[in-house]
């Protein structure tokens, strides 16, 4: 089913040709996962994807444009590059279950499993504990793969089996099985983290730490190259409970307030989707927000702005878990397709 990786521009014919069997693939997991979602009461919703803000997270880069009004007014927006902010806003308007095949836009990313603009699968459940999510993520799994024809996912020679039962590891428990460290005993009880000793332990398993890298960056470096090539091999794994200091929409473990109640799920060393026990704290999201703002102009020498309504909106939400999944990586596994842009319709320029 897997046409070979080609460079020619996919309107020619003959490219289309080879692409088509996977682009049908992907129409048939969508009309499949929205088949779910219905059968599960969820109402899909189409988030608008220009913002006041475009996201907050320190390593995500935004597209800008300039909005002009007929008076001759202008103002900066943002393409967004997940329509979280959106969707919380519904959940504060009373909605309970809602999902999205969102378009979204993400700059400096691009590769065999990025593209500058992609649709994610968001969700929402109100009232439900975060670990529905990851029950909603083995389901996911198989119906894109009936759906595609195939028994497993796959992706550059690893296999996963989709039918069998997810692993779920913390974060923690990965770094001690995957790269000998103990990441809990950098991390302080008010949840703050001690840059030094990671610094050390990871400098100790052969990593190249540098003088400006943070914490976070050292913690990224080891997932990166120590934990993420061992994960989703033979059946998929959902990584959980990361540290409250990696996880600025979710919530703390209610057993442990260093760690917060967020989860991924990886296959075949990839990592497919991002889930949480959301945050409905409006002066601690600011705090982490500001927080990463400074991280970004530090690191990048840009800011995003905060969406203030957004902010209002959180102290209306009620207690929600919610999950945002890479449809195009989904897609890709199911059919064993060469890369993201090869089960696109048309792919971005």
């Amino acid at each position: 089913m897997t046409p070979p990786p080609s460079d020619r521009p996919f309107w020619l014919p003959d490219a289309h040709a080879d692409r088509r069997p996977l682009l049908l693939a992907r129409n048939r997991i969508k009309s499949a996962l929205r088949a779910w979602f219905d059968a599960q009461g969820s109402v899909e919703v189409d988030p608008a994807g220009l913002q006041v803000s475009p996201g907050n997270e320190t390593h995500l880069h935004a597209f800008a444009t300039t909005a002009r009004d007929g008076a001759g007014g202008a103002r900066t927006l943002y393409l967004n590059t997940s329509p979280e902010f959106a969707m919380k806003k519904l959940l504060a308007a009373g909605e309970t279950r809602i999902h999205a095949f969102a378009p979204v836009w993400r700059n400096r990313e691009r590769g065999a499993l990025h593209a500058p603009e992609f649709t994610m699968l968001e969700w929402y459940r109100a009232g439900a504990p975060y670990e529905t999510l990851m029950d909603d993520c083995a389901q996911m799994l198989q119906l894109a793969t009936r759906a595609a024809g195939s028994d497993s996912l796959r992706w550059r020679g690893a296999t996963c089996d989709p039918f069998a039962a997810p692993e779920r590891v913390s974060v923690a428990d990965a770094f001690a099985r995957f790269a000998d460290m103990d990441l809990m005993a950098t991390i302080r009880s008010d949840g703050s983290t001690d840059r030094d000793a990671l610094a050390a332990q990871a400098t100790a398993t052969g990593l190249r730490v540098t003088d400006d890298d943070t914490w976070s960056d050292i913690l990224s470096k080891v997932l990166v190259a120590r934990v993420e090539p061992h994960l989703g091999h033979g059946r998929a794994t959902i990584l959980d409970r990361y540290p409250v200091a990696e996880a600025a929409l979710a919530r703390p473990a209610p057993d442990d307030p260093r760690v917060a109640e967020r989860f991924e799920l990886y296959a075949c060393g990839v990592e497919l989707a991002n889930g949480f026990g959301e945050l409905t704290d409006p002066v601690e999201q600011r705090r982490r927000f500001a927080a990463d703002m400074d991280a970004k102009e530090r690191l990048y020498g840009e800011r995003y702005p905060l969406d203030e309504d957004f902010l209002s909106a959180l102290s209306l939400m009620t207690p929600a878990s919610g999950i945002a999944l890479g449809f195009d990586r989904l897609v890709t596994l199911a059919t064993g397709a060469p890369g993201v842009e090869a089960v696109m319709w048309v792919a971005p320029g």
